[in-house]
């Protein structure tokens, strides 16, 4: 502690020597060296803004200019950006320095605290909201309603914003809206409303988000606005009603709770609320909630596990956070039916609980002290040096700091409090819904003999009834392997007791299920990765659903059982075997991401490359569960698998558009909205075909028509902006991190292959198609589809596809060229029997069979081309004459047999289909081949 003291005492005379402190008096300057001790911002906002030490010195003087209005910005003086930008940081930083030491000098409660700090951003984000409207209405006009009134675009806090509860050093949630369309008038130019607010919108987050030599004023968060980052920044009335009806996730009802809007005008304010409020609220005990606000309970416990969040009072276990889940999660299922619940501020909403008896007074009071202790401590840490932290610090310097904000001298006594308070919330989080189930003692009893005794494998494997003799041997072998294994590690106390509370239940799903040797060992697999990590340990015994999940999927494929053992957070998707085996839609997949990524800051890059590949690893367990269940039917596995990759591909796509452009700006020409830019699939992905190790095949595109400059500071060639676009791109798909790569990307389908540009123009690309590239190319292009880009870019590559493919060719020559082709591949690749994709008539042949048809006779039928995987384009072969009816469906259904087997390789050992059948759908294959082949 001395050390500590030192250390403190250190820093502080360092800091005090950078003041005239001759004409201060003993009690102030005492007052200032408490001040400086528990905050280097006080400190530093000091030396920009002497003249606030007088007022943070004197407590009266203090309290009377907490009391006064904040003024941001001057109302008569018309401010350029500098100057505007300059006032409000300045502004900000004073307030928050007063605020601050009214918290230290224990001069006002933490709820008073919350509230000015709370009341400095409604009137700082109210004073630039202003003051941008003014400099766009000079310019742009005004919107006008049909009053003629002016219409305002208004701002909905979210968050603790929007309860009115903000802490010191936080980033804001803001969503944009505004009344309706329209055009503006009275200014030197006109424009739509929707141009005018999205400006006005970007004005204004640029007020407030961007660092000068001032700081900043708010980090600016706008991901929870309808349709998230992808979504436009500012919305019309209508349009917000339409998507929260038709597209409106338990998430986002859960997230609307706290919006409030902070800037009303009191007539379209009231129409908002009166829009939304239908959505957050049903007039009924809305128990439909619970299971999404139980898988929302499960992400932040989830989330715990992954990120080891022990030392944080928000996010960790019994933090913060889960106090706002618990008054969330009552609001959303009760206040419909109780409006005093409906209340954004959570110190506002506890006492309601009571009062309608939904919760007891004493857990009222409990769940009130430990949220008010947990915030104090947020405060003080956060003032420490103005960083948007919740992290206990493990530095002495950082503690002494704290410890001096709080008025306390002891460290241990700090932690022990909040520990208590933790585990508190905690017990009351786990309450809100318990889904939990254990079995009778009787049932593991034969599990702990087994597990406890020292005698020897042959001894106990007579208890194992449903083996033979050997088999019940090699198990009990296994499980006493294990377990030597597990002395030999690092393997806790805590981590020793739920294995013996744990192995006990494992062996009796295994005598439930008279699983094999070969289950346990699977089991046992994961369970060694998992050894270590108690958190996980913890969560299969408390959640049977859960082990009863891992021994199933383990008994039915061992690549499975061979993914969880890899990524163990896989586990968590197993909690709830319902979520585990529903069929998601496209939709959901991407609305599952952008729930994912709205947890993610979103200048965390290894987070949010993190991020995307569990979100894959999950989807992509769901989607074999449903698999190897039988819930999902082949076709639909490949559909699942190709959706859930061109959610992920998009989603890396605008993740490094928003890199590029914050280095370098948007590309010269572009419209508003338009990135110029897409992506075409071909393989499997184009043909929406994907299996589960695939790789993806990628070309990609830009209509850039300038080598003018980007619009940034560090302003690039246009053109060549897009190449690095790819090169990000390709960066956040294939960098390793822990969870391996999001996907391999195979970029070699280009024009001129390896030595071709990354990024090509879309008329060079057209050019070369026409001009120079190979029958094999064509044939790749009759799989290739646009999976991302604005339509405009999408509908020019249909063109230039239908004109490449609907050409007219001599059909001896094609084919000649697609047999030369096909007899490339069988020289690399084999003709292995047991291979349902190369062997002679396998996958590859029939995918030529579709490619031939289509590139012979598309020019004189076009539904040919109109598709772009196998079973559409039999299809349309049979409809053209081309093939009997009956040859197609023959065809498709080897097609399908062949693929399934491919699948099932996969995951093996999953029973594979006969091999009488497999030979069988080789030979329908065959015989089409030779049909169509056989003149050359």
């Amino acid at each position: 502690m001395a050390v500590t003291e030192a250390v403190l005492q250190s820093y502080l005379e360092q800091t005090l020597s950078r003041f005239a402190l001759d004409n201060i008096s003993a009690d102030s300057q005492a007052v200032l060296r408490r001040l400086i001790s528990g905050s280097s911002f006080i400190g530093r906002t000091l030396q920009q803004q002497p003249a606030l030490l007088a007022e943070l010195t004197d407590s009266t003087l203090l309290l009377q200019t907490l009391q006064q209005p904040v003024v941001a910005l001057p109302e008569e003086q018309t401010l350029d950006d500098a100057a505007a930008f300059a006032a409000l940081r300045r502004c900000r930083n004073a307030q928050l320095c007063r605020i601050l030491a009214a918290d230290m000098l224990k001069l006002q409660t933490v709820t008073r605290s919350l509230q000015l700090v709370s009341q400095l951003a409604d009137t700082l984000i109210n004073a630039a909201y202003h003051w941008a409207y003014q400099q766009l209405s000079t310019q742009w006009g005004t919107p006008k309603d049909e009053h003629g009134n002016a219409m305002p675009l208004l701002v909905l806090g979210m968050g603790k914003l929007g309860g009115a509860e903000l802490n010191f050093s936080s980033d804001i949630d803001l969503i944009f809206t505004y009344p309706a369309n329209g055009e503006t008038s009275g200014g030197r130019r006109s424009c739509e409303n929707q141009q005018f607010f999205t400006r006005l919108g970007q004005k204004l987050i640029a007020a407030l988000h961007q660092v000068t030599a001032d700081g900043f004023v708010y980090r600016v968060d706008m991901r929870l606005r309808p349709f998230g980052d992808s979504g436009p920044l500012v919305l019309s009335f209508a349009a917000m009603e339409d998507y929260y009806q038709e597209q409106g996730r338990e998430w986002e009802r859960y997230a609307m709770l706290k919006a409030r809007i902070l800037n009303p005008d009191g007539y379209h304010s009231t129409e908002l609320q009166q829009l939304l409020k239908p959505f957050i609220y049903r007039r009924y005990i809305d128990f439909s909630a619970i299971e999404s606000l139980r898988r929302m309970k499960q992400q932040i416990e989830q989330e715990n596990r992954r990120l080891n969040r022990r030392n944080n009072i928000k996010l960790g276990v019994g933090g913060i956070r889960e106090v706002e889940f618990i008054v969330q999660t009552l609001q959303l299922i009760r206040g419909g039916r109780i409006p005093a619940m409906q209340q954004p501020a959570l110190l506002k909403a506890l006492p309601v609980l009571a009062d309608e008896d939904v919760l007891t007074w004493q857990q009222v009071t409990e769940l009130q002290d430990d949220y008010l202790l947990l915030r104090t401590v947020e405060q003080a840490l956060q003032g420490i040096d103005d960083q948007q932290t919740q992290t206990l610090p493990q530095d002495e310097l950082a503690q002494a700091q704290l410890l001096v904000s709080l008025g306390l001298d002891n460290w241990a006594q700090l932690q022990q409090q909040i520990d208590t308070a933790m585990a508190r919330v905690h017990q009351q989080f786990k309450l809100v819904i318990d889904n939990g189930e254990e079995l009778e003692q009787q049932e593991i009893t034969l599990g702990r003999l087994i597990w406890d005794s020292e005698q020897p494998a042959e001894e106990l494997a007579t208890q194992l009834e449903w083996l033979t003799a050997p088999d019940a041997t090699e198990l009990i072998n296994q499980l006493q392997q294990f377990k030597q294994d597990c002395q030999k590690r690092s393997v806790g106390p805590r981590g020793r007791d739920f294995l013996a509370k744990l192995v006990p239940l494992l062996l009796h799903m295994l005598q439930q299920q008279q699983s094999s040797p070969t289950v346990l060992s699977r089991v046992l697999g994961v369970f060694r990765q998992i050894v270590t990590r108690t958190a996980y340990l913890e969560l299969l015994f408390e959640n049977p659903a859960a082990l009863q999940q891992l021994v199933l999927l383990c008994t039915q494929s061992g690549w499975l059982a061979e993914h969880l053992s890899r990524y163990p957070m896989l586990l968590d998707e197993l909690i709830d075997p319902a979520q585990l085996y529903q069929i998601a839609t496209q939709a959901d997949y991407q609305d599952r991401l952008r729930q994912h990524m709205l947890r993610v800051p979103s200048d965390d890059l290894e987070l949010l490359m993190e991020t995307l590949r569990q979100y894959k690893q999950a989807q992509q367990l769901r989607i074999a569960a449903a698999d190897i269940s039988g819930v999902l039917p082949l076709m639909k596995v490949s559909d699942h698998l190709t959706w859930l990759a061109e959610v992920l591909l998009a989603q890396v796509v605008e993740l490094a558009w928003q890199q590029m452009t914050e280095r370098y700006g948007v590309p010269a020409g572009l419209a508003e909205g338009d990135k110029g830019f897409a992506v075409i699939a071909y393989g499997k992905l184009g043909g929406l075909e994907l299996g589960y190790g695939s790789d993806l095949d990628l070309v990609f595109v830009h209509q850039c028509d300038t080598q003018q400059p980007t619009s940034g500071e560090r302003a690039i060639d246009s053109r060549q902006f897009y190449l690095k676009l790819v090169q990000r791109v390709l960066h956040l798909c294939t960098t390793r991190t822990n969870s391996g790569v999001l996907y391999d990307i195979d970029t070699r389908l280009r024009p001129s292959g390896n030595s071709g540009l990354l990024a090509i123009h879309i008329q060079t690309y057209a050019e070369y198609m026409q001009q120079e590239a190979w029958t094999w190319e064509h044939q790749a292009l009759v799989r290739a589809r646009a999976i991302y880009g604005s339509a405009t870019i999408r509908q020019r590559f249909e063109h230039i596809r239908q004109q490449i493919i609907s050409q007219p060719r001599d059909l001896a020559t094609l084919r000649d060229e697609v047999l030369q082709m096909r007899e490339k591949l069988r020289q690399h690749h084999g003709v292995a029997t047991s291979d349902p994709k190369h062997s002679t008539g396998g996958i590859v042949d029939l995918e030529f069979i579709s490619q031939y048809l289509v590139l012979g006779y598309a020019a004189e039928h076009a539904q040919l081309y109109r598709y772009s995987d196998n079973i559409r384009i039999l299809d349309a072969a049979a409809d053209c004459g081309l093939l009997q009816p009956q040859q197609v469906q023959e065809l498709q259904q080897a097609y399908q047999l062949l693929r399934g087997a491919g699948h099932r390789q996969t995951l093996a050992p999953a029973k594979l289909p006969e091999q009488d059948s497999l030979t069988q759908a080789k030979q329908v294959v065959e015989q089409s081949w030779r049909q169509l082949f056989s003149q050359s």
